[in-house]
């Protein structure tokens, strides 16, 4: 199939499409801009939905842990109930 030349275009017709390009390059940002805020605020509006609902279910889980009065801190030490005779070293 022989190489067919492209319509030459101007310097006008250069401009237009550069012109349109930057258009497009614009839109398509705002267009971004505008759908990541939106998601955003519906995000934080399903968390706060959620946040919501679960009240009654934290102060129920709140109120039902126990809460120790009291702390006993130690160190234990473990002691076998056999005493290590010869019997047991030589099994």
């Amino acid at each position: 199939m022989p190489d067919t030349p492209s319509p030459s275009t101007g310097l006008a017709g250069r401009l237009v499409a550069g012109l349109l390009t930057a258009l497009l390059l614009v839109g398509a940002f705002m267009f971004s801009l505008v759908a990541l805020a939106v998601a955003a605020i519906g995000g934080l509006a399903l968390w706060g939905w959620l946040w919501w609902k679960t009240r009654a279910l934290r102060r129920a889980m709140a109120e039902a842990t126990p809460v120790p009065d009291d702390v006993i801190e130690g160190v234990c030490v473990r002691t076998d109930e056999t005493p290590d005779g010869p019997d047991r070293l030589l099994k």
